[in-house]
């Protein structure tokens, strides 16, 4: 597709995604949905330019006859969760997710709360290039905007709801990226009682993600050592993901968290099989098989996770990077639900976060990030090709796999082998080829 990715349209704001992009979004949106159920739900994450694009996404929505719910500032699985709830006709969440402040994106999600299908992705595409005319609503079918910050509300005690017990007596750090989290974590983990330290709750509007959240766990750690708290979660800037660390200071990643996870759906008897996808690790799979745990694979995006969940019949499924999907309870990643779940293992198992996941093995693994400007011509590229064959044959019984990012203008390229140095050269060798091609190395 042309505009839309693994996860929304993203770009650098007012370059690559501007408020007229935003504009007619939601006029198409107000059309599709005021022939239905006439309302659009629209949340935010705390990019500066979020502000502009939601109140462009509004006007469109309402000038096709529909009516606008804003939710502000929120997290994307409270989106996703309040139009399947309250009988929206669509859901916007208006983030960026992990990305730095300077870009952002406009996620859809359907009256499901699933992400939209790329049928309906590619009828929004095509209005956005100028295909096609829509109606203009006139005098009382003009529609409104109406603030729905007590949709958050809603969705906080739904979070409350899933609580099995109170978590009095548990120190809890938590680092909130300077985006959606810092409106709605808190809340969470004071209303069940735990003793809270958070960091990244002071967004600018500029600082979303800088140093801080699930792309840089470090800082949660540090605060974990230096409060002595029993475990800690960091999120990312919409908060659909969650990274976790222990009370050593030692990062949990997401397949740490699908890992005890898988474990207690098993010991509860709901264990049918986790869906993964190739970012995760060989020692997970031989751990899940070891706990006689079927393994399934998706392809990268936890849309695509999401939609393998639910045609296996799968409850658990995620990504390392801390994207995971409790199918029972949520339709997208939901950081502050990771969270929680985490919570309610390590309170059940009355054992510390660091017990719950020993049992995972784990291989070295080399990561890598290389910018350029066109994916799928570097990607097919002879050069590009011939060294990911001499890479595959440096890491005999290892894998690698090397993809393009979409979210960002990167190939993403992993190693995983027996050997850390086989890993580190096979990475190198798949970087050297792909800036011969005019790429860029972004680092690990």
């Amino acid at each position: 597709m042309k505009y839309f990715g693994t996860d929304g349209f993203r770009g650098r704001a007012n370059e690559e995604l501007t408020a007229e992009h935003a504009f007619r979004i939601g006029r198409f949106l107000g059309c599709a949905a005021s022939g239905g159920r006439g309302r659009v739900l629209i949340g935010k994450d705390t990019r500066r330019s979020s502000y502009m694009l939601e109140y462009a996404l509004a006007a469109g929505v309402v000038s096709s006859g529909a009516d606008a719910y804003l939710l502000h500032v929120t997290t994307t699985a409270s989106v996703s969760y309040l139009v399947r709830a309250e009988g929206f006709g669509f859901g916007v969440m208006i983030s960026a997710s992990h990305n730095p402040f300077e870009d952002n994106g406009i996620k859809l999600f359907s009256d499901r709360g699933e992400k939209c299908a790329d049928d309906f992705l590619l009828r929004v595409e095509a209005y956005l290039d100028g295909e096609g005319e829509l109606p203009l609503a006139v005098g009382g079918k003009i529609g409104r905007t109406v603030d729905y910050v007590a949709g958050r509300s809603r969705y906080v005690s739904y979070l409350l709801s899933l609580a099995g017990g109170s978590f009095r007596g548990f120190r809890v750090g938590l680092d909130c990226a300077n985006g959606s989290a810092s409106s709605l974590a808190r809340a969470v983990f004071d209303a069940l009682g735990a003793e809270v330290r958070a960091i990244g709750v002071s967004p600018d509007g500029c600082n979303i993600n800088e140093g801080c959240g699930s792309t840089h766990p470090e800082a949660l750690c540090a605060l974990v050592c230096k409060e002595r708290l029993d475990l800690g979660f960091a999120f990312d800037g919409d908060a659909d993901r969650c990274i976790a660390a222990d009370g050593e200071g030692n990062v949990v990643d997401g397949d740490g968290i699908l890992y005890l996870a898988a474990r207690a759906l098993k010991r509860q008897g709901e264990a049918t099989g986790v869906v993964l996808t190739p970012m995760s690790g060989m020692g997970l799979v031989r751990s899940l098989e070891r706990e006689r745990i079927p393994c399934f694979r998706a392809d990268v995006g936890d849309r695509f996770v999401a939609e393998e969940m639910a045609r296996r019949g799968c409850l658990l499924g995620g990504e390392p990077s801390g994207h995971v999907i409790f199918r029972k309870f949520a339709s997208t990643g939901d950081g502050i639900l990771t969270a929680l779940m985490v919570m309610e293992a390590v309170r059940k198992s009355k054992c510390p976060l660091s017990c719950l996941v020993e049992g995972l093995e784990r291989f070295p693994r080399a990561e890598r990030s290389v910018r350029v400007k066109q994916k799928r011509a570097v990607l097919g590229s002879e050069g590009v090709r011939l060294a990911v064959e001499r890479a595959e044959e440096l890491l005999a019984g290892g894998r690698v796999f090397v993809r393009p990012s979409g979210t960002e203008p990167l190939i993403r390229i992993l190693a995983e082998g027996e050997s850390k140095a086989a890993c580190e050269e096979a990475a190198a060798l798949i970087v050297q080829a792909v800036e011969a091609e005019g790429g860029v190395c972004a680092g690990s």
